[in-house]
């Protein structure tokens, strides 16, 4: 990719960061393309080390709204991406919605994710500011197809994986989660406000260390700009603690990190990774 004008507001493109290594890794492929990047993060979410890679830094809470738009304007943001993990229970606990964030809030069908988030790119374009694909400059983090690792699951664990994706759509569907753990056919653990590895870890109580399967996909109508999910090596540390043996990962939807890292540790704990389409199940 060629680098953009520096002084041009073409090259400037705002960051709306929570917390994780997606927003430091953007960042810095980002300045290396001759971006500028005009950051924005939460307290209690956001690396601190941000604010230094990033052209401009301002720091909110949780439903500064009008805050974020003035300060994306006044640096000519015309482009955004939303990148990072927010933790769900801060939602309850550390948020300051202004004027704005209270009428979008009331305006919203539903509370669900989705919901929340196709609206707050809809509200942004309205502003003159459009969100693009988290991916756009870090296509390498998508998930390939293909079983990852040297472990392949067996026949039982082969249809724990037919059985769980099918369910993991059906949670999705309704918004819960993009998470499930299963074994020998039943549900451990699903996905809700305390995240992936706290479902993992659920899960893996239940099945006291005998091996479950970990299916992480998409929600059938998720906006593929943003929320994709993420796995990386604390995934595989966190299954390994609690006796998980296959990850399940959609390809093309999804990201990992450390991907190298991430199948040398797997191989490692004889942990299976498998990246399969919607295709694949349904043949």
């Amino acid at each position: 990719m060629n680098a953009p004008e520096g002084n041009s507001y073409s090259s400037r493109i705002g960051l709306i960061a929570g917390g994780g290594q997606f927003p430091m890794l953007f960042t810095q492929k980002a300045r290396a393309n001759g971006y500028k990047i005009i950051g924005a993060g939460f307290h209690s979410e956001t690396d601190p080390q941000l604010a230094e890679l990033t052209h401009r830094f301002e720091w909110l809470y949780l439903g500064q709204l009008s805050k974020l738009i003035r300060y994306f304007k006044s640096h000519g943001v015309t482009r955004a991406l939303l990148m990072g993990s927010i933790s769900k229970a801060n939602i309850f606990k550390d948020i300051r919605p202004d004027f704005k964030a209270l009428a979008f809030i009331a305006k919203t069908a539903g509370t669900h994710d989705d919901n929340i988030l196709s609206s707050f790119a809809d509200l942004l374009e309205k502003q003159g500011i459009t969100l693009v694909s988290s991916t756009f400059l870090l296509p390498e983090l998508i998930s390939p197809k293909g079983c990852w690792t040297k472990r392949k699951p067996d026949r039982s664990e082969k249809k724990d994986i037919q059985q769980g994706w099918k369910l993991a759509k059906a949670i999705g569907r309704l918004d819960i989660g993009q998470c499930l753990v299963i074994s020998n056919g039943t549900v451990l653990a699903v996905e809700a406000i305390d995240g992936t590895d706290a479902t993992i870890e659920r899960g893996g109580r239940l099945s006291r260390g005998n091996g479950a399967t970990i299916v992480k996909l998409s929600k059938p109508n998720q906006d593929l700009r943003f929320d994709l999910p993420a796995s990386g090596c604390a995934t595989i540390e966190t299954m390994h603690r609690s006796g998980a043996s296959v990850l399940v990962l959609e390809a093309e939807k999804s990201i990992s990190f450390d991907r190298e890292k991430m199948i040398a540790l797997a191989d490692n704990y004889n942990i299976c990774i498998i990246a399969m389409t919607e295709d694949e199940i349904h043949e």
